[in-house]
């Protein structure tokens, strides 16, 4: 016999199946009181004649289901919630216990046991804002937002990484990332030229006005006059050379794809280095190339449009003449340039024997390597050696009298006055001026004087 326990729906059941073998419900009646049809109320009243009130009790009642998640699986997901996985949020871990165990648990599910456990989501929803949704560019590489995201990407006890990376705008894939300490320029422009040798060139580029795309000096130079507009950056200048539009944002609401990929990565980047033991820049990484491809396949989107923006990227060579810190100097008369406190001698060539005074280009490119150019020809170049010691006596200094006792101590004696033979002292005299007294200028020559009538002549009897 099994045990009657009923749900306040099967009591219900109970006592309107009753009224009608009793006659003081009709079997329509039973139907629109019960919620069913009245089909339905002859299958339950034959149940019930033959089993009683026990045959309203569902079936499965005090059953394990069979769709049920294992014991042992809910103590392994509270394990990783509790140890590496502590921290991330409810669909990151079901994320997770697919990819490493093959487990294929929906985020509700997790969401259930670890909630029952005591865990709680890191995040807390707040109430959403009214905002209008831009559309997506409609085809990859017409937009690519760049920015760079400083965070303790190591873990609390590592030093703080900047993300310096962006995201296409059509497809919300990420095409290239790499850890600096800084956001510098030298970052942003890693980061252009993996995008222009794994992709190509796009369109444009959307960003913050950082200081690395527009500069942050408060007044013009007068050359900045002169050209009507602000003189680049570098990475300004590489932009203009490579022929990719800047579009500055003007607010970080204005550019919320590249914030909410920020987002995301402090979560689930972050929790890929924990579990891959990164512990210095360079493992990070390496860490990040192996993930960037799983991200983009699993959050990306397809384009409205088929195909692809993205240009041709210059040669390697010409690429790396454009991607560099460039560096304007005046060549010395021996054939040098000085740069960061060295000479650098430049080489005679086929077409020039010297250089003579003239302005050259330095380039400090990526690989660390300079390069010494002259409009747009790369000269041969090689480390100058140290210039010689100047040890040269100043004629204008007399040598002291080592005689007198007070030489010794920096002063020399003064001369002693020297009577005149007349008797009488000359006057002391400043530098520059004639002893003599100056002439009056007060007087003027009279109307009558030669140098008179010789201009007023000339002025009367010009000469035809």
């Amino acid at each position: 016999m099994k045990e009657l326990t009923m749900s306040e729906r099967e009591a219900k059941r109970t006592v309107v199946l009753s009224a009608v073998l009793e006659k003081r419900l009709t079997k329509a009646q039973a139907a629109t009181a019960l919620g069913v049809s009245e089909r339905q109320v002859w299958r339950l009243l034959a149940t019930y004649r033959k089993d009683g009130a026990a045959g309203l009790v569902h079936g499965n009642r005090g059953r394990a289901s069979a769709r049920a998640t294992p014991n042992a699986v809910r103590e392994q997901l509270v394990q990783l919630a509790a140890g590496p996985c502590d921290g991330a949020n409810y669909a990151h871990i079901a994320d997770l216990v697919r990819q490493r165990d093959g487990l294929r648990l929906s985020r509700w599910t997790v969401r259930r046991i670890l909630k029952a456990a005591g865990f709680r989501s890191p995040h807390r929803r707040r109430r959403s804002k009214h905002r209008s949704r831009r559309e997506r560019y409609p085809q990859e590489g017409m937009l690519l937002q760049v920015d760079g995201s400083r965070h303790q990407w190591l873990g609390p006890d590592g030093p703080w990484l900047t993300l310096i990376g962006g995201i296409e705008d059509a497809t919300g894939t990420v095409p290239y990332g790499i850890f600096r300490e800084q956001e510098d320029t030298q970052g942003y422009m890693l980061l252009l030229q993996g995008v222009a040798l794994g992709k190509g060139l796009p369109l444009a580029i959307y960003s913050d006005r950082h200081s690395v795309f527009v500069s942050s000096q408060p007044q013009e130079s007068l050359e900045e006059q002169l050209l009507g507009r602000r003189r680049p950056t570098q990475t300004g200048r590489a932009l203009e050379e490579m022929g990719i539009q800047w579009i500055a944002a003007n607010s970080p609401q204005a550019k919320g794809r590249v914030e909410r990929l920020w987002k995301t990565l402090q979560e689930r980047l972050l929790l890929a280095l924990r579990l891959a033991g990164a512990s210095t820049i360079n493992d990070a990484n390496r860490v990040l190339v192996e993930f960037l491809p799983s991200f983009n396949a699993q959050f990306g989107v397809s384009a409205q449009q088929p195909g692809t923006a993205y240009q041709a990227a210059p040669a390697d060579a010409a690429l790396a003449g454009i991607l560099c810190m460039k560096h304007r100097r005046n060549e010395a008369g021996d054939n040098t340039v000085a740069f960061q406190g060295k000479a650098i001698q430049i080489k005679a060539t086929s077409q020039r024997a010297g250089y003579s005074r003239a302005w050259v280009e330095v380039q400090e490119r990526l690989d660390g390597t300079i390069v010494v150019c002259y409009q747009g020809q790369v000269l041969a170049t090689r480390p100058a050696p140290e210039g010689p010691v100047k040890l040269r006596l100043d004629d204008r200094r007399k040598p002291r009298d080592l005689s007198h006792p007070q030489s010794s101590l920096g002063e020399q004696p003064k001369p002693e006055a020297q009577e005149s033979p007349t008797g009488i002292q000359p006057k002391p005299r400043a530098r520059g001026l004639s002893p003599y007294p100056a002439k009056s200028t007060a007087h003027k020559p009279a109307a009558d004087h030669p140098w008179r009538r010789t201009v007023l002549t000339k002025s009367l009897h010009p000469k035809h």
